[in-house]
């Protein structure tokens, strides 16, 4: 087996001895590795993260499009933009190809169409067609201090359907949409505006008699075309006289989109694509193109999209706001009336030098969800660690040394003496264990060499051994006959016990004589 080869059975079995949560942290290590790897590193990660900071830099928090692709970058890429907007907005419209002589009265069941499903192969939305454009009116809200839904300005003022409508100053998306950008007309009245009179700025408005307006216009512009209603939103133009404006994707990613077109007969088509969700994650700028361009559209543009993106019919949200808290506040929106002539606005910026365009110090939906989230932190406390106090602390007992089984002691035993050839026998007493040992499991038995007579003469006979000691009397040797006689002891499963050598007969030289063995030694 090669070298590769071995590494790999190592390192399978390696990581197969692992928890289930290092396995994880290791596949999740691996696939940021990889995708990082692929996003920085070659040229469809570069087209991704270009297309993710265009979907950035068309929202509120086009300053976080630097992640994606560089500050540098970035600042380019906004710059960009605003170039294609107002290239988009170069060629003039042309008012006459509206045909409004063919347009009838109808009764408030027949201003609209009935909904319409819409999808592409990443969004779904809905549609309705507007039969007559002059029954169409921008609305503000009723409160000064705070925009308001869409679905609120219908059900306040009796329209039958609406769209919202221009941006907005949105701090940390959770703006009270009472700070408009740009300009706010209705009924040939600027109710709202930020620039002067000249300044152009992307205008999406209504002529008198009912033309669509789409393109860079300023408020002297629109007074010269008899313009009635009007808001801003900074974004390109869709359709001018047939002709699609948008090349390539339209550069501004996917996202929740409302775009407004008219037909050549004058029908105005409402379009809310819903976005961010699993369900539909938003559409792009040619695709909103392409589905009003076969709907017949010659002159189309965008309105404020994102999280304020909502169609409402007859008092009812029929899309799906990407807020987290449903319908947003907004400044204004396009609603159809019966009769639009019954409908004033509310001049709630009249006299303010400054505006509060609120955030999530003041946004009730948000303070709301955080009061909730303070009560279940305190009604459920995280529970505290046990720990031991010093007073509860237990000391650890010192461990005991077990006591040793104590040694029997041996007594020596009385040495013999004696005059002649033979020396007298030995005493071969042995002493008593001063304490009785315990047994042990397998005793090894011990033979221990018995008394030795001796003399310059003949050899005394031999003492008797030493045995091991045993709760019985000792043993006493034989007196000896001259010739040594050799000792043994038969092992016993006591424990083993120790003995003395035993008496020794000593003589000297002249006349032997018997050796007298006593208990205790005497002199010759």
């Amino acid at each position: 087996m090669s070298t590769a080869a071995q590494l790999l059975v190592q390192t399978r079995k390696w990581v197969g001895s692992w928890s289930w949560l290092k396995k994880g942290l290791l596949l999740f290590s691996i696939l940021i590795f990889c995708t990082s790897s692929f996003l920085y590193l070659t040229p469809p990660g570069l087209a991704i993260r270009e297309f993710l900071a265009e979907t950035v830099i068309t929202t509120q928090h086009r300053d976080w499009a630097w992640i994606f692709v560089g500050a540098e970058k970035r600042d380019y890429m906004v710059m960009r933009t605003h170039a294609e907007i107002e290239e988009s907005a170069r060629e003039v419209q042309d008012l006459g190809l509206i045909n409004h002589q063919a347009r009838k009265k109808r009764t408030a069941a027949e201003l609209i169409s009935e909904i319409k499903d819409v999808s592409g192969k990443f969004w779904k939305g809905k549609m309705i067609y507007v039969y007559d454009p002059t029954s169409i009116r921008v609305v503000t809200p009723h409160i000064a201090g705070e925009g308001e839904r869409i679905s609120s300005m219908t059900k306040r003022t009796g329209a039958v359907a609406g769209i919202n409508g221009g941006g907005f100053i949105d701090p940390d998306g959770l703006g009270n949409g009472f700070a408009p950008i740009g300009l706010i007309m209705s009924d040939k009245q600027p109710i709202y505006t930020d620039t002067d009179d000249d300044t152009k700025q992307n205008i999406v408005g209504f002529t008198s008699e009912g033309t669509l307006l789409v393109g860079m216009y300023s408020l002297n512009d629109l007074r010269k075309l008899d313009a009635k209603e009007a808001v801003s939103f900074l974004a390109p133009r869709l359709i001018a006289n047939g002709n699609p404006q948008i090349t390539g994707d339209g550069g501004w990613g996917r996202a929740p989109r409302t775009a407004i077109a008219q037909k050549a007969d004058g029908t105005i088509i409402f379009l809310a694509i819903d976005g961010r969700s699993t369900t539909s994650v938003g559409a792009t700028l040619q695709e909103v193109m392409d589905l009003l361009l076969k709907e017949g559209a010659v002159n189309a543009g965008l309105l404020d999209g994102g999280a304020s993106t909502e169609l409402v019919v007859n008092n009812e949200v029929v899309t799906n706001p990407s807020s987290r808290y449903g319908e947003r506040r907004l400044p204004s929106g396009l609603l159809v009336y019966d009769d639009p002539s019954t409908y004033v606005a509310d001049r709630v910026w009249d006299g303010l030098t400054k505006i509060n365009a609120g955030g999530a110090f003041d946004h009730p939906e948000f303070l709301r969800e955080q009061e909730e989230l303070k009560r279940k932190a305190l009604q459920n406390p995280p529970k505290p660690t046990p720990t031991l106090s010093p007073q509860t602390t237990k000391t650890p007992e010192p461990t005991k040394t077990p006591e040793s089984t104590p040694k029997p002691t041996v007594t020596p035993g009385n040495t013999g003496s004696g005059n002649g050839a033979t020396g007298g026998a030995g005493n071969g007493a042995t002493g008593s264990p001063t304490s009785t040992p315990k047994p042990t499991p397998t005793p090894t038995p011990t033979v221990t060499p018995g008394n030795t007579g001796g003399g310059t003469g003949n050899t005394g006979n031999t003492g008797g051994t030493g045995t091991t000691p045993v709760p019985t009397p000792a043993h006493t040797a034989t007196p000896g006959t001259g010739t040594p006689t050799p000792n043994t002891s038969t092992p016993t499963p006591t424990p083993k016990g120790t003995s003395t050598p035993g008496n020794t007969v000593t003589g000297t030289s002249g006349t032997p004589s018997a050796g007298t063995p006593v208990g205790t030694p005497k002199s010759n």
